[in-house]
């Protein structure tokens, strides 16, 4: 694993270098600038505190105490958000106990995909991580900052405010996590419901129960999804407080570490003893830790796109290659759902991100020698928090798994490598998430079955056109289409034939949801149907082979009838559908600017 971490970060070094270059020397330069009170002019300071009460007022203005800016996801939309709602007060009460100041800078957009999944909503899912790093912009745009402070949880927002955080690269910055809700009705329980519902055989009662039993608190959903994934990724970065992520939002202990990521941002700023901005700490090395945090427990395939958007933000340029080449080295330490049986609750009570962390650490499979937010290093990221009395304290895990069919050590990995494969072929390059789907389905060759949305898939498969080996391709679903939604929808009926005993696999240049596994799926295929790409040549009937083993993807037609074929066109009907109504027309300088999926699908380069 140490090679192979110390050549691909080389790569990523020198493929970056200009970049890289460029991106430190304009941070370097703001960073260089006074405080924002003291260079502005005096109308500019007297409207940014104008509503500071009297004593913050003096504190910041007068006795130059260090200023926080608060850029909160909160809404009561999402589950994982709405703690947030009183985070705000604690830190400013924290701020003014250390003898600083904080203000909420401003508020960015947060959705909830479980709310939109399947549905046109889902369209704007994807952009609005970029929308979230613009209105982190804005926020942070006011100027008079020493420190922020990031709240955010789920899917894109993460992603967002980090890309947004870097482009303020030289303010030093602490991501404050709310925690996961309770556990409820199991993830396969949940599952199990859902296929029973796509078979017909219960109704939407028995399945609104279900939903309603999985999802019914405050907090993260309990799978380990996306919104997880960032949580594990962020500590894997030293951008939290450590050991933060898993812990509930009503706990005591929650607060305590609210208070604590006040506490560590002002230890970092330029007053501070170690004056750290998030440009400086982010580089090549934090990014392939990341990769390798995401890998070893088999997380989302979508940061295959954000975590590629991520380091462009910080001038490092990653790609597919790079992912798939850690993947080969790195050893899956965690299961959980759907990588597993296990929620997120379940896998922090058996060592959580502390002990995957201080494995992966233990096995030279990170780079240990890296900058975090926390004073002791990368190495405090393998313990977990505790309240000794009313004082915060950190304690050692165990050296044994608390629970080894969810987390092992490196010497006894649930496999060698991690969870994730790049396939490539004549259909292009994808991804496909290996760690979720049984060995005995990693190779699958069926006729193709071709829609454009997956509305026209769910009518087929209930009129019983499926009930086949069938490798079915779902075009038109990339960024530039409609803004590639997630197609979680697509995993029950799926799954149903595939529990009939049929060859499924699904291949797509749409994205699936963090929660995806069991049925083997291609995903993020690129370029995609709508800029050329070689999905718009498939039809009804051809020969796909997805080979997870050998990673390949190919239409078993003849070189020469491939290359003389004339690529499907997306109808004008559909086109307009994608493209109107529900909000979707304000996203369309999104959908002509954004790059490809591998690229990291920005619409801001």
């Amino acid at each position: 694993m140490k090679a192979a971490l110390n050549e691909v970060t080389e790569r990523i070094r020198e493929r970056s270098a200009p970049s890289r270059r460029a991106y430190l020397k304009r941070i370097e330069r703001l960073a260089q600038r006074p405080r924002g009170s003291e260079r502005m002019g005096c109308a500019n300071v007297a409207h940014a505190f104008a509503a500071l009460p009297a004593d913050d007022k003096l504190k910041v203005v007068a006795e130059r105490a260090p200023h926080i800016g608060i850029v909160t996801a909160y809404n009561d939309m999402l589950s994982a958000h709405q703690p947030y709602e009183g985070f705000p007060g604690v830190i400013r009460d924290e701020a003014r106990s250390q003898g600083a100041t904080a203000q909420v800078a401003g508020g960015v957009p947060a959705m909830c995909d479980g709310v939109t999944q399947g549905l046109p909503g889902m369209e704007l899912s994807l952009f609005s991580r970029d929308v979230i790093a613009m209105g982190t912009a804005i926020a942070l745009t006011h100027d008079v900052f020493d420190a922020a402070l990031l709240l955010g949880v789920c899917d894109k927002i993460v992603p967002g405010l980090l890309i947004g955080a870097l482009h303020f690269g030289h303010l030093p910055c602490v991501f404050v996590p709310a925690g996961p809700m309770s556990s409820g009705l199991s993830n396969n329980a949940k599952a199990k419901v859902r296929e029973q519902h796509a078979a017909g055989l219960v109704g939407r009662a028995a399945l609104l129960e279900a939903e309603s039993a999985a999802y019914h608190g405050p907090g993260t959903c309990t799978f380990y999804g996306t919104a997880n994934s960032n949580q594990m990724l962020l500590e894997a970065m030293g951008l939290h407080v450590p050991g933060s992520a898993f812990v509930h939002p009503h706990a005591v202990l929650r607060e305590q570490l609210t208070r604590e990521a006040v506490r560590t941002v002002l230890a970092i700023t330029a007053r501070g003893p170690r004056f750290t901005p998030i440009g400086r700490l982010v580089d090549e090395r934090v990014i392939v830790n990341a990769m390798v945090a995401l890998l070893a427990t088999g997380g989302s395939t979508n940061h295959l796109i954000h975590w590629v958007a991520v380091a462009r933000a910080a001038g490092i340029v990653i790609d597919w290659s790079d992912f798939a080449d850690l993947s080969a080295a790195v050893p899956l330490l965690a299961r959980v759902y759907p990588n597993g049986s296990a929620d997120v609750n379940q896998f922090q009570a058996a060592g959580g991100p502390g002990y995957v962390l201080r494995e992966l650490l233990d096995a030279g499979c990170l780079h240990a020698d890296v900058a975090t937010v926390s004073e002791r290093g990368l190495a405090a990221y393998g313990e977990v928090p505790t309240l000794e009395g009313e004082r915060l304290a950190w304690r050692r895990l165990p050296r044994d798994s608390g629970d080894e069919s969810i987390v092992r050590p490196a010497a006894r990995a649930f496999s060698a490598s991690g969870g994730l494969k790049l396939l490539q072929g004549n259909l292009g390059r994808s991804v496909i998430k290996t760690s979720a789907v049984p060995e005995d389905r990693w190779v699958i060759e069926a006729p193709a079955r071709v829609f454009a949305g997956q509305e026209a898939l769910h009518a087929a498969f209930k009129a019983g056109e499926l009930d086949h080996d069938v490798v079915v391709v779902v075009r038109f679903q990339g960024p530039r289409a409609n803004g590639m939604p997630e197609l979680h929808k697509l995993t029950p009926p799926l799954a149903v034939l595939q529990g009939k005993g049929f060859k499924v696999a699904l291949v797509t240049d749409g994205r699936m949801s963090g929660a995806s596994g069991k049925v083997p799926a291609a995903i993020h295929a690129s370029p995609e149907a709508l800029a050329g790409g070689p999905l718009a040549k498939v039809r009804d009937g051809d020969m796909i082979r997805l080979d997870a083993v050998a990673g390949k993807l190919d239409a078993l037609v003849d070189a020469k009838t491939w290359a003389a074929r004339v690529e499907v066109t997306i109808s004008d009907a559909q086109a307009e559908d994608n493209a109107q109504g529900l909000g979707r027309e304000l996203f369309g300088g999104m959908r002509r600017n954004v790059t490809s999926a591998e690229q990291g699908a920005v619409t801001w380069l």
